[in-house]
């Protein structure tokens, strides 16, 4: 059904070049090194072009001419060398030698993922360099890395959303052989990789591929200008190109899981959504490899069809991104209300998302100035991803501050302890487990002045409408890259190394407590006393019971605790001194009903079995 494209090296020096090109009425591969040559391709069924090609090694370099007019790289292109503007070259993925023979993923429900940006997460910015950081990583706690985009992009740094080529990796980083070594890696030492995946646009500059077919419709409309051709004419072509991408990262580099961006920019009203063609390709893969890999699709739709099962007229994705979380806790802790915020500075809303994955489930938005989600109540809450900061939340403010430079450090406790002790699961930003007080500011390094200066003044009018003072640094500057990228030595010092020991401790509790490990049900109860800025949730398997109190008030608050169990013994308290707080208050077992006195921002865990 579906049509391998790219340059498939076949060894013994021979290639087969497959390129989707439905309009044209001639196209010619063209090699332009080690030795020229212009090698007429044959016309297949629904305008694909091909031909298996002799003398041609892993390393060889071509372009496609159109109409022997247009000289252009390979949509589908492994590698680009030399950048987005420069001839493809061909990639032989049988010469690696992986070591990862027992390794067969991780369950969902068990993950804990850190995302990382390949450019800033070292000083070298590059996938060997992160090798060296993954026992680190062990050590937390972390067994899933989640790699922002690595198709190649104009320049040597951007975020990766401004990528040209989905399937060629980034030269900068490394290139192909690199990131295999990486994924090698990790899964010798028992950390899995998803990769973050963009199937809603392409990047500005280096974008040749309307040339080659209409990949593109003036249908719908989104952020970045035409959407992807999805559901028009010719609309066939592109979702192979998409479902190719998919296995493409699955099979050659062994990625466990891919995380879809922003698919509420996908428009397809088809019969079958492209999600749901996508989740059913890589489920026959993973069958195939007896395999399990996943999708998680990032969306602001809070709109459960995204994961649910087809009996329910579902995409069966396996999990997707509550920003609910994201925003309630956001708002809580800093007492933002501007944009967005302003539907999210509730109490009661983080209680709702903490119960049921959503805030807003048909309820109307202020911000939004309708009603705006369905109900995700029936789904397991492994299927939900949260985090208190990511690379959007953080990127997309003018001076791109982490939580750190927003809220004391006893609130950052406070953060981590909800995201670590919830439900779902969780998703730290690189640096965020030592509190790295560095930004993470938007970045770019396009080639076309005028496509820079349309950022800079893009930039200006998206922070003047959120009524920010001052001038947002410049994206292009190598200064504003240098300045995001992260100073991994502070983890070793007082402050950043408590913090950093808090997140293990967290973690460790999620994995050790049986009612903390459970979660495939709703195992949940939420009290909230917003009068007070109390939040009390319980969580339960079988025999085994928590229960975690929040003060989010600055100052200390009393509840009324009651209990018929025989006692509950103290498991974290973020006062604690070891935790650089004021001294532990609270008692460490409790035996009885009583009225406590919780610290001003505080997280206390009890434990009863």
């Amino acid at each position: 059904m579906y049509q391998p494209i790219g340059a498939i090296y076949l060894d013994n020096n021979s290639c087969q070049f497959t390129v989707w090109s439905p309009l044209r009425k001639q196209v010619n591969l063209q090699i332009v090194s080690p030795e020229k040559r212009l090698i007429p391709l044959k016309e297949k069924e629904r305008g694909y072009w091909q031909a298996t090609v002799d003398n041609i090694t892993p390393e060889t370099r071509y372009l496609y001419e159109l109409d022997g007019e247009l000289l252009r790289p390979d949509p589908a292109s492994h590698f680009q060398p030399n950048g987005v503007h420069e001839a493809s070259q061909v990639v032989d993925h049988n010469q690696f030698s992986w070591q990862d023979q027992e390794w067969n993923n991780i369950n969902l429900e068990d993950w804990i993922i850190y995302e990382l940006h390949p450019g800033t997460f070292t000083p070298e910015g590059t996938f060997e360099a992160i090798i060296k950081r993954l026992p680190d990583l062990k050590e937390l706690g972390i067994n899933m890395i989640e790699l922002m985009p690595v198709g190649q992009f104009p320049g040597e740094r951007n975020w990766g959303y401004d990528g040209a080529y989905w399937f060629a990796v980034q030269n900068s980083y490394g290139g192909p052989n690199e990131l295999k070594k990486l994924v090698n890696a990790c899964h010798q030492q028992g950390i899995g990789v998803i990769l973050d995946v963009i199937y809603n646009h392409f990047g500005p500059e280096g974008n040749y591929i309307r040339d080659f077919a209409p990949y593109f419709t003036d249908k719908y409309k989104t952020p970045w200008g035409s959407a992807i051709n999805y559901d028009d004419a010719y609309s066939y072509g592109v979702r192979n190109f998409v479902i190719q991408n998919a296995l493409y990262w699955l099979d050659n580099y062994h990625i466990d899981g891919l995380r879809l961006d922003a698919i509420h920019a996908i428009y397809d009203f088809g019969a079958k959504h492209i999600l749901k063609e996508l989740a059913e390709a890589v489920e026959t893969f993973s069958q195939q490899e007896n395999r399990k890999v996943y999708l998680i699709a990032e969306s602001d739709l809070n709109d459960a069809k995204i994961i649910d099962k087809s009996g329910r007229g579902g995409y069966e994705i396996d999990a997707q991104w509550s920003d609910d979380f994201h925003h309630c806790l956001h708002s809580l802790l800093t007492k933002e209300s501007k944009g967005y915020y302003q539907d999210f500075t509730r109490l009661e809303s983080l209680a709702k998302v903490l119960k049921e994955g959503f805030a807003y489930s048909w309820d109307y938005s202020e911000f939004r100035q309708r009603y705006h989600g369905n109900s995700a109540s029936h789904c397991p809450p492994y299927q939900f991803v949260v985090c208190n900061q990511n690379h959007d939340q953080i990127g997309n403010r003018m001076l791109g501050e982490r939580l750190s430079q927003l809220v004391s450090f006893e609130q950052l406790k406070i953060a981590a302890g909800l995201m670590l002790l919830s439900p779902y699961i969780p998703l730290l930003f690189m640096g965020e487990e030592y509190g790295e007080d560095a930004p993470f500011l938007y970045f770019i390094d396009h080639n076309d002045p005028d496509l820079v200066e349309a950022v800079r003044q893009g930039r200006k009018r998206e922070f003047k409408a959120f009524h920010e003072v001052g001038e947002p640094p410049d994206a292009a500057s190598i200064e504003t890259f240098k300045q995001s990228t992260l100073n991994w030595q502070k983890r070793k010092e007082r402050k950043y190394k408590t913090l950093y020991e808090f997140y293990q401790s967290l973690i460790n509790l999620r994995r050790q407590i049986p009612a903390l490990n459970q979660r495939k049900e709703r195992n949940l109860e939420v009290e909230v006393k917003p009068e007070d800025n109390l939040l009390i949730f319980t969580r339960y398997h079988e025999d085994n019971k928590i229960i975690c109190l929040v003060n989010f008030d600055s100052e200390s608050r009393s509840y009324d605790f009651k209990t018929s169990q025989k006692t509950w013994k103290k498991q974290l308290d973020s006062s604690e001194e070891k935790w650089l707080g004021k001294g532990a208050t609270m008692p460490d077992n409790l035996s009885q009903s009583s009225t406590l006195e919780i610290p001003a921002h505080s997280l206390v865990l009890y434990e009863t079995k």
